[in-house]
């Protein structure tokens, strides 16, 4: 049983460094449009998975996500940029996630005391209130047209256009090759973070205080303690995904920060599979690469206005919203765990499938030959 339990291990760390080292190699060989639809997607998986423990785990709605990450985006901007601090974007960038989460430390005492839909209607005000203050404080935001994006420096590394220009393997390295393993990186952090949380004991009271707030509290758990605490850590992740989002787009406005993403992030987890850090993520990628892909191949597609044309059904965004909206009621209907669930039972059939060698007892001898046996014949 120990070789059997030491062999999976070794085989996930396996897997596990493969995977890394194939997501190192995309900016290798894929062009730039490819990679910024893995850095969006890095970004809305890290803003996903901290709704997932919110909404998934805790049981709390949230319709405020987009207000946490228009914390963190503009945060950093204005932090690192002129007219602001000028703090070290490393610095900066910090502090904007950290911003984020008092943002959600201040909120968390409604959200310690308000569940379910109250609590979305709630959430809902800071969307409509943090909206208006990024129109009207021009000093800080820049209004209507937003503000550009000061690139992160880290050890004299910038991680963006800059200068002395970077060449590994003969590819040359821009601003999207080096946020990539920016990305990867601030990702394998809320991956780990996210999955030690939820399979050690805060993730084991909030699935509790999710199923039962009664039982949970006949067991000792403080509801009001955890409920709030998911909403602050939520708002930390949703700040570092703002964070990411603000360099790879390198320009922030106020637009982009409404309800419209406050509800495809609920999309994401309800696809991916709720209280899942792998389904938030399969969620997110799938959520933000399809208006992407769809926009770049309109020409090709029947019912899709391409961008600038006024033939067709609809344009790529609100195709992209009809196909995931669609996706979402099929997930409701058929598989209520979402994608990561319907992973998890294709694995296990394939498991079932596989044939299994019987153990050898050590107590019973090999058969040995029949000695009447007879030989086979040479045949000329």
């Amino acid at each position: 049983m120990s070789d059997r339990l030491l062999g999976g291990l070794t085989s996930r760390r396996a897997g596990i460094a493969l995977l890394a080292v194939a997501l190192c190699l995309p900016p290798f060989y894929l062009d730039a449009f490819w990679l910024r639809i893995g850095l969006f997607s890095m970004a809305a998986a890290i803003g996903a998975v901290g709704l997932a423990l919110l909404t998934g785990t805790a049981g709390q709605l949230s319709l405020g996500h987009a207000f946490f990450l228009a914390v963190g985006a503009y945060g950093y901007v204005w932090l690192a940029g002129e007219p602001g601090p000028g703090l070290p974007p490393a610095l900066a960038a910090l502090l904007a996630v950290l911003l984020a989460g008092a943002a959600g430390g201040l909120f968390s005492p409604v959200a310690g005391r308000v569940r379910g839909i109250y609590l979305g209607i709630a959430t809902l005000a800071l969307v409509f209130l943090g909206h208006h203050v990024l129109l009207t404080a021009d000093s800080v935001t820049g209004g209507f047209n937003g503000r550009s994006v000061p690139p992160l420096t880290l050890g004299g590394f910038t991680f963006g256009t800059g200068d002395p220009e970077l060449t590994v393997l003969g590819v040359p390295f821009g601003a999207e090759e080096r946020l990539w393993f920016l990305g990867l990186a601030l990702f394998a952090f809320t991956w780990f973070t996210a999955r030690g949380l939820l399979r050690g004991r805060p993730g084991r009271a909030l699935a509790a205080l999710r199923d039962s707030e009664t039982a949970a509290a006949v067991m000792g758990v403080d509801v009001a303690r955890h409920r709030s605490a998911a909403f602050v850590v939520s708002s930390l992740y949703a700040g570092l995904a703002g964070v990411l989002l603000a360099l790879a787009f390198r320009r922030v406005v106020p637009d982009y920060f409404s309800l419209a993403l406050s509800v495809d992030y609920l999309a994401m987890i309800v696809i991916g599979g709720l209280g899942s850090v792998s389904g938030a993520t399969a969620g997110a990628v799938f959520v933000t690469a399809l208006p992407l892909l769809m926009t770049r191949y309109a020409d090709r597609l029947p019912l899709v206005t391409a961008p600038g044309s006024a033939e067709g059904f609809a344009g790529p965004t609100e195709a992209a919203r009809y196909l995931y909206g669609a996706a979402i009621v099929l997930v409701l209907l058929y598989a209520p765990d979402g994608l990561h669930g319907v992973a998890h039972r294709a694995r296990d059939r394939v498991r079932l499938r596989r044939p299994r060698t019987p153990a050898a007892d050590p107590a019973t001898p090999p058969p040995q030959p029949a000695a009447a046996a007879r030989s086979k014949e040479h045949t000329p």
